[in-house]
C-alpha cells in the first residue's frame, strides 16, 4: 500500500513533498550550558536527541561569557548528529524551530558575520553600575511602562551599550551601520541563512529592554536612553513565521526556519499553557515561571516582569514572569564547585537522606537575586549549619532553595493579578523535574499540585510546534493542547504549619542575604 503524500505549505519559492511517515521537525534548543537538537515525528514524539556542552567563561567576578563560535559549532554538530542518529536525510525535515537562552547578547559585523566580542550571557552583572545610574535619573518607571521589564543587568539593552562603549571602534561602526545586534536566535538564523535574514521573534525582542511590548516595535525612547542605534536592530516577526531558509551547506538541504521563541516562552507553548491563568515553571540553569494573562498586559506591583508569552498571527498574548537565576546551576555548583556529587542526578538521593531535624537554608545569590528581589549586589549565603552539616544537608538545601523561590514568584503573581486562581496547578519541565524528591518538596512548599508531563523536553517541543503548525505538519493550538499528557501529579502532603514555618525560615535567610534588607 502506498504511503500518503503530504504537501507542506509553500515556503517562499519551494514546495516540499515527503512521505508522512518519514517527515520530522528539527528543534534546535540552544541553552546556557549546552546546545541540543531534537527530532520530533508526525506523532509529536521524540525520534532522537543530540546534546553538546560548551565552555562557560568567567573573566571577572560577576562576568559570564560564551564564545559565539563555540555556540555556532555546537549547534551545527548536534543538528548533524541527530540526523545521523535517526538515519534521516535532511530533505525529510519539514521545518526547523529554534529556541534559545534569552537576553544573551551578541554584536557582530554585518559584512563578515564575526562577533566583535564574546557573547555576554544573561547571568552577567557587569552593567550594574550603569543600571544604578539610570535608576538614579528616574528612568526605571519609563523602562517598565514601555518594555514591561526592570532596570537590571539581566536584560540585553545595557549589555549592548557596554559593547559599544568598551570595544574599540564599535561605536563608530555601529553608527555607520556596520554592526548589528541579536540575541542567540538572531545570530543562529543569520549564520544558517548565510546572512540573508536579520530577524528575531516577539518573545526574544521583549526581553531586550529595547522593545515596546504594547506597540510591538523597537522603542526609540529606550534606544536613545541606552544610546543604541536603531539600525542595529533585527526585524521582529511572530513566533510562527518565515524566518528564512537554512542553507544546504550547513545541514545538507535547504530547510525552512518557521518557529522561534525564547526558551521560557517555548516551554510555555510546549506545556500547552494557552489559556489565561495557566502557570508553568521551567527548571534548567535558572528557574523561570510564567503565568499566562491573555490579552491583559498586567503591570506588576511586586517586581514581576510583564512580558510577551507569544505572538501568533499578529495577536499578542502576555504573561507575568518571575526569574530565578540559580536552579540547576546550584546543583552544578554542588558538582563542580563543592565536588560533593559526581552527577547532578544524585542530588535528590542525597537530599532524601538528610537529617530531617537539621534544617539548612541556602540562598543561591551567586550572581545576585532575581524576582521578586532584584538585588544584583546580593551574594550567596548558607544559614543553619552546625558541625553535623554534611553533603546530604547541603544538597537538600540547594534543592529546597529552588522550591522556596518558586513560592516567592507564585505569591507575587497572585498579588499582581486579581484573576489568578488560588487553585493553581503548576506545570513543570526542565532537567530538575526528573527528581521525584524535588517535585514533591515543590508541591509541599507551594501547597498546590505539580504536574510533570510525559515529554519533559517541552522547550524544544514548543519550538517544534511553532514550526510544525506554521507549515501545516502538526495541528493548531486547540488540538495540540489536547495532546499534552501528564506523567505524574505531585500532591502536597506537608502539614500546613510546617509549610509556613519552613517558608518563614527561608524568608528570614533571604533578608539576611540582601545587600539592603527590607
Amino acid at each position: 500500500m502506498a504511503l500518503p503524500m503530504v504537501i507542506i505549505k509553500k515556503h517562499q519559492d519551494w514546495e516540499h513533498f515527503v512521505s508522512a511517515q518519514e517527515q520530522a521537525i528539527l528543534a534546535i534548543d540552544q541553552g546556557t550550558t549546552s546546545s541540543r537538537a531534537i527530532l520530533f515525528g508526525a506523532d509529536q514524539n521524540i525520534i532522537a536527541i543530540a546534546q553538546q556542552e560548551f565552555t562557560q567563561y568567567f573573566p571577572q567576578s560577576g562576568w559570564v561569557e560564551h564564545d559565539p563560535e563555540e555556540i555556532w559549532d555546537s549547534v551545527l554538530a548536534v543538528s548533524r548528529e541527530v540526523l545521523k542518529k535517526a538515519n534521516m536525510d535532511p530533505t525529510q525535515i519539514a521545518a526547523i524551530g529554534i529556541t534559545n537562552q534569552r537576553e544573551t547578547t551578541l554584536v557582530w559585523d554585518r559584512a563578515t558575520g564575526k562577533a566583535i566580542y564574546p557573547a555576554i550571557v544573561w547571568q552577567d552583572r557587569r552593567t550594574g553600575d550603569f543600571c544604578k545610574q539610570l535608576k538614579s535619573q528616574g528612568a526605571e518607571a519609563e523602562v517598565t511602562a514601555r518594555s514591561g521589564l526592570l532596570l537590571d543587568p539581566y536584560f540585553s539593552g545595557t549589555k549592548v551599550n557596554w559593547l559599544l562603549e568598551n570595544v574599540e571602534g564599535a561605536r563608530d561602526k555601529a553608527n555607520a551601520g556596520e554592526l548589528i545586534f541579536g540575541t542567540v536566535d538572531t545570530f543562529l538564523i543569520w549564520r544558517l541563512t548565510n546572512g540573508a535574514r536579520h530577524v528575531t521573534d516577539a518573545t526574544n525582542a521583549a526581553r531586550t529592554m529595547m522593545f515596546n511590548i504594547g506597540d510591538n516595535m523597537w522603542d526609540t525612547t529606550l534606544l536613545d536612553m541606552l544610546d543604541v542605534p536603531q539600525k542595529m536592530m533585527p526585524e521582529v516577526l511572530d513566533c510562527a513565521a518565515d524566518f528564512g531558509t537554512a542553507a544546504a551547506e550547513h545541514l545538507g538541504a535547504d530547510i525552512p526556519i518557521c518557529g522561534v521563541a525564547g526558551d521560557q516562552q517555548a516551554a510555555t507553548i510546549g506545556n500547552a499553557c494557552f489559556q489565561p491563568g495557566m502557570f508553568k515553571s521551567t527548571y534548567g540553569t535558572g528557574c523561570f515561571a510564567l503565568l499566562n494573562t491573555g490579552a491583559d498586559k498586567v503591570t506588576s506591583n511586586n517586581r514581576m516582569l510583564t512580558t510577551i508569552a507569544y505572538r501568533l498571527a499578529g495577536e499578542t498574548t502576555y504573561a507575568l514572569e518571575g526569574s530565578i537565576f540559580m536552579a540547576g546551576a546550584s546543583v552544578q555548583w554542588l558538582r563542580d564547585g563543592l565536588k560533593i556529587i559526581d552527577d547532578a542526578a544524585v542530588s535528590g538521593e542525597l537530599a532524601a537522606q538528610a537529617d530531617e531535624g537539621h534544617h539548612v537554608y541556602l540562598v543561591p545569590a551567586f550572581v545576585g537575586l532575581g524576582a521578586p528581589y532584584w538585588d544584583s549586589e546580593a551574594r550567596g549565603a548558607m544559614f543553619g549549619m552546625t558541625r553535623a552539616t554534611g553533603p546530604n544537608e547541603i544538597a537538600r538545601a540547594a534543592l529546597e532553595s529552588v522550591c522556596y523561590q518558586t513560592r516567592d514568584l507564585l505569591e507575587a503573581m497572585r498579588a499582581d493579578w486579581a484573576a489568578a486562581s488560588d487553585d493553581t496547578v503548576l506545570r513543570v519541565d526542565g532537567g530538575m523535574v526528573s527528581s521525584d524528591w524535588t517535585m514533591q518538596y515543590l508541591a509541599d512548599t507551594l501547597g498546590a499540585p505539580v504536574d510533570r508531563p510525559i515529554i519533559l523536553e517541552t522547550t524544544a517541543l514548543g519550538a517544534a510546534w511553532l514550526a510544525a503548525s506554521h507549515v501545516g505538519f502538526w495541528p493548531g493550538q486547540d488540538e495540540f493542547a489536547k495532546t499534552w499528557a501528564m506523567d505524574r501529579r505531585f500532591e502536597p502532603t506537608m502539614a500546613e504549619d510546617l509549610r509556613h514555618e519552613r517558608y518563614a525560615g527561608w524568608q528570614d535567610a533571604v533578608q539576611r542575604t540582601l545587600s539592603q534588607p527590607r
